[in-house]
């Protein structure tokens, strides 16, 4: 058993209301720079959509992520052997289209043009080339359903539905959307760390953050290719990729990310898991319907005293597993069972995790009497709004049992607190769907109270930094060679 801390996640989805609060916080601190203006570390889509870059959920386009090979996985896009063949043109790269070509306005006009009969315009002029361009995308062109039969109806999970379910959510009775936020997941087997040539990036030992250091990237660009969630970035400007770096400098401060930080809805937890990095091939090879579980079981029980020893005995600190025992992460995706990791086909095994959203309320009003039953309020979850396939496609690679799992518990947790707080719901109802989801009321209470009530410190749990873990961040974070701050600089433009 080895075992290793790692900083994970949950976002709450029914929570998270597309403010998009969290991606400027982001922009504003790491990639308002020249040739960073098109990153966005922190986005916001808009589910059913494309996303950000243009169907990024599709490998074979991309190929990114990882494939099975017997019991062993290898990457399906790189690669020594693949990686050597695209050295001078890689077809799966996502080019600035796939993404968006940035843009600024020129407001200059609106104050130096002529006097007319015309309103002075500002026109878009291209952060890129500095032409004047006409706007064709941008990071979240397809917010909200924006052009549904453009986006929306272009999404990759729809695939796993036929056309006759496809068709019946788009009808405007049934029509719904919900919010995906998306950063890096750090992984505990991160494609584009075993993709990368110069050995530029690497998983910290101490907290798992995945970083780039800097001075050894030249720009092979293999990790956009092999990044399956594409949240690995290149900067034409300085030559270098980047990526989100789960604002390490703040975290070792005992601060949150600022997109945690700054979240509106508080969708967003942060917290300790300590897992057994022996496991990791092992469960990375398992069959697609076994990968959600696999990899649950790969994180550990912090209460246990032989799991407390070794991770003592691999240089662990007591106050970080005492962060990982009271971890708001540990308690959704181990011991509540709610929070699911994105696209596990893609076997990079993510540590960010998601609540699925249950979707609005919904009632009947019938002879002018409004119906506040439960069964006009919930339907089942089998007649949920948004199809289990199209959910089991994000969150579970397809297993559809799981995700009706899950939100059976949610909805538990909803019809026992509409009890508590409200008292119109039959009584057996209630006990009933607990029992079958296996939920209690004191349970339901805590999830509850996570969910709605919890204070600042009890969503982020960050474990102090310890000096003598330091080392490699002191390494990486620059020098005075014209540095910007934490390894990113500015160069003389290179060709894109």
């Amino acid at each position: 058993m080895d075992v290793r801390s790692q900083v994970s996640m949950v976002f709450h989805l029914d929570k998270c209301i597309g403010c998009h609060t969290c991606s400027i916080a982001c922009k504003n601190i790491w990639t308002d720079r020249k040739g960073a203006e098109y990153m966005w570390w922190n986005n916001v889509e808009t589910k059913p959509g494309t996303g950000y870059p243009t169907k990024w959920e599709d490998q074979e386009i991309y190929k990114g992520g990882w494939e099975k090979n017997g019991d062993s996985v290898s990457l399906k896009g790189a690669g020594k052997f693949k990686g050597l063949k695209n050295i001078f043109h890689n077809p799966h790269l996502p080019v600035l289209d796939d993404y968006y070509e940035p843009w600024t306005y020129k407001y200059q006009d609106l104050f130096t043009a002529p006097e007319g009969d015309d309103q002075p315009t500002a026109r878009p002029v291209s952060l890129v080339t500095g032409e004047h361009m006409d706007v064709q995308a941008g990071p979240n062109w397809d917010d909200d359903l924006g052009g549904s039969p453009d986006y929306a109806r272009q999404d990759y999970n729809l695939n796993q539905l036929s056309q006759a379910e496809q068709e019946a959510m788009f009808q405007l009775e049934r029509m719904t959307f919900f919010y995906l936020p998306r950063i890096c997941n750090h992984c505990l087997n991160p494609a584009c760390v075993a993709s990368c040539p110069s050995g530029a990036i690497y998983k910290r030992g101490e907290d798992g953050v995945v970083l780039i250091n800097q001075e050894r990237c030249r720009a092979w660009r293999m990790c956009v290719t092999a990044c399956p969630y594409k949240k690995s970035y290149y900067n034409w400007h300085t030559g270098k990729s980047e990526k989100c770096v789960l604002c390490y400098p703040r975290l070792e401060s005992g601060q949150a990310p600022a997109c945690f930080h700054s979240c509106v809805g508080r969708i967003r937890y942060l917290g300790v898991l300590l897992y057994d990095a022996d496991k990791i091939q092992k469960i990375a090879s398992v069959p697609e319907d076994q990968l959600v579980d696999a990899q649950m079981d790969i994180y550990l029980d912090p209460f246990d005293p032989e799991v407390i020893r070794k991770a003592q005995l691999n240089g662990i600190a007591d106050s970080t597993i005492e962060a990982a025992q009271k971890s708001p992460v540990y308690k959704f995706v181990k011991v509540w069972k709610l929070a699911l990791p994105l696209h596990p086909e893609f076997r990079t095994l993510p540590n960010l995790f998601y609540v699925p959203a249950l979707l609005p309320t919904m009632a009947t009003v019938s002879n002018g009497i409004y119906d506040s039953t439960s069964k006009s309020l919930w339907n089942d979850v089998s007649q949920n709004r948004l199809p289990m396939k199209y959910l089991a496609s994000l969150f579970t690679a397809g297993n559809t049992s799981k995700i009706v799992e899950v939100m059976k518990r949610l909805m538990a947790v909803r019809l026992h607190r509409r009890g508590v707080t409200v008292g119109d719901l039959n009584r057996n109802e209630i006990s009933s769907a607990m029992s079958e989801a296996q939920v209690d009321a004191e349970t339901a209470d805590a999830i509850f109270r996570l969910t709605s009530l919890a204070t600042f410190d009890e969503r982020f749990v960050i474990p102090p930094a310890h000096r003598e873990e330091s080392i490699e961040m002191l390494e990486n974070t620059g020098d005075v060679k014209g540095n910007t701050g934490f390894g990113f600089k500015e160069r003389p433009a290179r060709g894109l």
